[in-house]
């Protein structure tokens, strides 16, 4: 069976830097928030060109300290697009503060901006307190952010950027981890920057934010650990964690362009039978996932007849989130979010990774496109 990430040949590439970063945190024993968190933070705001960094626990966290920030709460309103992971909205409900789900793009499946507009509304009609806006950059593409943060300043809200699936990506030349106000990344193993275990930052132009992060990420503390002056939260960065990604990150420029490279002949090889993904031309995708969508009645065989040949394939995501038992009490912008419900019947997504060999690539386009004709030949039979 070929990875779907395969994070052994990564690690091949780097084992013995990865052993002696281990090793040097083995021997200094500053396990938590030893020098390692530090010079990582330092290498992050240097890899993307935010202000201020913040490593932290979880991308999870990542999402919620800002939140905790901001002081959001009962009768606050969020705006978050519905065809995503549940941590997103998980973030703010954990906080008390009420879901807005908005729908997403059809050919990019970010947020659309229209039924952003349409969710704002309806917050309002709903006596809610408008606040804040989660953009999730999906796959790996960042979100239209010039139109986010218009939309944001004219209704008083303030704009986080949910990377986790793109950071190492760029919008108009810009860096993910720069384009909204504060943005959130996960370092969990899969993600185009991963560690060997949970982590996660937040970014932030915002100094003031960057001091009360840093006080939240250890239990609210002022001057001192034990000067507690705000409710705050275990959330930082194991040491360990940070050595790897120091590491990681020093390879993670080349990565980025090899997974460019996958995606090319992906985009080449399969635009006939599938619709492949669409890259705005200001974007570059950090591909954290490839994911076409073809028609849904040949997706459940499709994806059989893929793994049949050794080949792996994922869904991403198959119910949005509205639709979800924990969500379904939450509004919608509209009545129905016709763009994420469709979007769940018919995506998948295919291997994707800086090691992903061209032999292996031209397999899985091959079996894909003969898969995919056989399947239309018996439909139309």
């Amino acid at each position: 069976m070929i990875p779907f990430i395969d994070l052994a040949a990564q690690q091949k590439r780097i084992r013995p830097q990865l052993e002696a970063a281990i090793g040097r945190v083995l021997d200094h024993g500053g396990y938590i928030m030893g020098p390692e968190v530090r010079e990582l933070e330092a290498e992050l705001t240097a890899f993307c060109g935010a202000s201020h960094t913040l490593t932290c626990s979880s991308g999870t966290d990542a999402l919620v300290l800002p939140l905790m920030a901001k002081g959001i709460k009962t009768g606050d309103a969020v705006f978050v697009p519905a065809f995503t992971f549940a941590a997103t909205a998980e973030a703010v409900a954990f906080l008390g503060a009420t879901v807005v789900f908005i729908d997403v793009c059809p050919n990019t499946f970010n947020i659309d901006c229209d039924s952003l507009e349409k969710g704002i509304a309806k917050a309002k009609a709903l006596g809610l307190c408008p606040k804040g806006i989660i953009a999730v950059d999906l796959y790996g593409q960042a979100a239209d952010y010039d139109s986010l943060n218009s939309i944001a300043a004219n209704h008083g809200l303030w704009v986080l950027d949910d990377a986790a699936q793109s950071f190492g990506g760029t919008y108009k030349g810009r860096k993910v981890g720069t384009l909204a106000e504060t943005t959130a990344t996960s370092f969990f193993p899969s993600k185009p920057l991963g560690g060997y275990g949970d982590g996660g930052a937040v970014f932030t132009e915002n100094a003031e934010m960057a001091d009360i992060l840093k006080s939240l990420r250890v239990h609210g503390q002022g001057t001192t650990k034990y000067d507690n002056v705000r409710i705050g939260m275990n959330g930082r960065c194991d040491t360990l964690q940070a050595s790897i990604l120091l590491e990681k990150l020093k390879i993670f420029p080349e990565e980025i362009i090899l997974r460019q490279k996958v995606a090319d002949r992906y985009n080449e090889g399969l635009a006939a039978v599938a619709t492949t993904p669409v890259i705005e031309n200001n974007c570059q995708s950090a591909w954290a996932q490839y994911t076409v969508k073809v028609d849904p009645e040949k997706r459940a065989p499709l994806m059989e007849a893929l793994k049949a040949e050794g080949i792996p394939t994922m869904i991403h995501y198959n119910a949005p989130l509205h639709t979800l038992k924990a969500y379904k009490e939450y509004p919608c912008a509209t009545e129905t979010l016709p763009v994420c419900e469709s979007l769940s019947h018919c995506v998948m997504s295919l291997p994707i990774h800086p090691y992903l060999e061209a032999e292996t690539q031209d397999h899985i386009i091959k079996q894909f496109c003969e898969i995919s004709h056989r399947l239309q030949m018996k439909r139309v039979a």
